[in-house]
């Protein structure tokens, strides 16, 4: 017999069936002004897909059973093979029917960049796993576009729309997607002191077969079709394309000899592997590898700071949707003051991060405009150093008002902010790409003189004194510049996200953002916002954050 001990009262339903884009004004408008007007219906229909009860378990499936690697089948022969959920794959056929692994270079057209980091931002929101192999397929295109011989290959695979799980030759494939193996065990992201070798079995250059032999620490999502590679020939460092099955047919010997066990991004397999002769074509200039990956490394970061925004983002829902729900001491969580101004604080934190990932995928639409190169190279590292470290603090912040419920695993906070790390991590940590965003002023001096002068033509007070500040520190020392990089990013990043912030949102909304951001005594923890934030203009910042449908 059960008997009832109590009445479960004040509990707060899913969060579900709900549409992740028409509830999001802010992204609404900037895909509009961001030129990716024509995108929104399908955007519509993403977000309505994707906010299904359906659809979010996936995410939770994926990350509950998680990869699982075979070294040797049955008989004792070598597969070394890793072995997923079905979760995973109906993520990935959701990821590929989006274009979001090929989209702007299968179909290029003006807004295309705005357009896939829009679905990339909503997606994210469900699940960050799979976007692991889509971001690196993605970055890959251009790269392996310079290679015409062996493009011609792939191109068809590289922009299908249709998942392929089989682990089978790329012949024998519809669809392909390509991993990166970058670091190996004594350098990290030092690749100047990688090991791995790269002998020619013929020719030597470009376009020619090699053999690499050694090792990389971190391979991430081992069962794409085929990686890039960073090894060293006679001549240098140079990118190689090492595919998991020879062109002939055979298996590649890639030694799979472990999956990482990680904090977060679960669903995701990363891995270890030893390289004994795997065949890999040269891509690129022979010794010239790292100028090669930096092409891509600009389109990986872009996919750290949208996916850390979208994190921010679904967090941000999730407080909200719980605060409006919940009640504590008499009232409606929504409804005291300091969670309203703790609230506040997270959504203008989200609405500037959402506008400045949509602002910097503008700028790879445009790619001959002096000023956007300057967003695009300058703002990406600034942006992923900043906007990938806030998702931490904000994630934990939009958890503690969920309380203990946010702390367990079945609810959806805590696997939320064991994401959040990640993307501060991967292709570049803080330091590396804060010294990446003075080496970029230092290359282009008259596109960081463009931003400020951009800034300086803002109708805000505040963002004029920031562009005032940038000016005063850029004339620094440079072990000044270096010791201060990550205070100079700082203050660049904010004085970005407050001009885009007068350009795009409301005016007392924008006011409220530059200003908390200028405050000395706000911004340390959020829910810091001064008396000149009051309850009516709370009011509208959250209305206009979460929509009630």
């Amino acid at each position: 017999m059960q008997w009832q001990t109590h009445e479960v009262v004040n509990q707060v339903p899913e969060l579900t069936d709900y549409n992740i884009f028409t509830q999001d004004s802010a992204l609404m408008h900037a895909v509009s002004y961001f030129g990716a007007d024509w995108h929104i219906v399908q955007l519509k229909e993403s977000g309505a897909l994707l906010g299904r009860t359906e659809t979010l378990t996936l995410g939770e499936l994926a990350n509950r059973h998680l990869p699982e690697l075979q070294t040797h089948n049955r008989i004792g022969q070598r597969i070394d093979r890793v072995v997923f959920h079905p979760s995973w794959h109906q993520l990935l056929q959701l990821l590929l029917q989006q274009g979001l692994h090929a989209s702007p270079w299968s179909n290029p057209k003006a807004g295309a960049h705005v357009a896939r980091a829009s679905c990339y931002f909503l997606q994210s929101q469900i699940e960050s796993g799979s976007l692991c192999p889509t971001t690196m397929t993605f970055a890959s295109i251009p790269v392996l576009q310079t290679e015409p011989a062996l493009f011609e290959l792939l191109r068809d695979k590289l922009f299908s729309t249709e998942h392929d799980a089989n682990d089978v030759p790329i012949s024998q494939k519809k669809s392909i997607l390509v991993g990166m193996g970058m670091t190996e065990k004594q350098g990290g992201s030092d690749v100047r002191t990688n090991s791995t070798s790269a002998r020619p079995i013929s020719k030597e250059g470009r376009g020619e077969a090699y053999l690499l032999t050694g090792h990389k620490w971190f391979f991430s999502a081992p069962m794409c079709d085929a990686h890039l590679v960073l090894a060293k020939t006679d001549k240098g460092l140079s990118c190689f394309f090492v595919p998991r099955w020879r062109f002939d047919g055979s298996k590649n010997s890639i030694h799979i000899q472990r999956l990482k066990d990680k904090l977060g991004n679960k669903s995701n397999s990363s891995s270890e592997v030893e390289f004994h002769d795997a065949f890999g074509v040269m891509v690129g200039v022979e010794g010239r590898g790292i100028p090669t990956i930096i092409e891509m490394a600009n389109l990986t970061r872009l996919d750290c700071v949208i996916g850390s925004a979208a994190l921010m983002r679904q967090a941000l829902c999730q407080a909200i949707h719980y605060a409006r729900y919940r009640n504590a001491f008499g009232k409606q969580l929504i409804d005291q003051p300091l969670m309203r101004n703790v609230l506040s604080d997270l959504a203008l934190e989200s609405e500037a991060a959402t506008y400045l990932m949509l602002k910097l995928a503008h700028a790879l639409d445009q790619p001959n405009d002096p000023l956007q190169r300057a967003w695009k190279r300058i703002l990406t590292p600034a942006a992923k150093f900043w906007i990938c470290k806030r998702a931490l603090e904000f994630t934990g912040e939009c958890m503690e008002v969920w309380g203990g419920n946010g702390y367990v695993e079945t609810g959806p906070m805590a696997r939320l902010y064991r994401e959040a790390p990640v993307n501060s991590i991967w292709e570049g940590s803080g330091n590396v790409m804060c010294l990446d965003v003075l080496r970029a002023i230092e290359k282009d001096p008259e596109g960081m003189q463009l931003l400020i002068n951009q800034m300086n033509c803002s109708t805000s007070p505040a963002v004029k004194q920031m562009a005032s500040d940038l000016e005063t520190d850029i004339n620094a020392t440079s072990e000044q510049k270096e010791m201060n990089a990550r205070r100079f990013t700082q203050k660049l990043v904010l004085a970005a996200q407050s001009l885009l912030m007068h350009e795009l949102a409301p005016a007392e909304i924008a006011d409220a953002f530059s200003r908390s951001r200028a405050d000395s005594h706000g911004g340390r923890v959020y829910g810091t916002l001064n008396g000149a934030v009051g309850s009516e203009l709370q009011g509208k910042i959250l209305s206009r954050a979460f929509a009630l449908e």
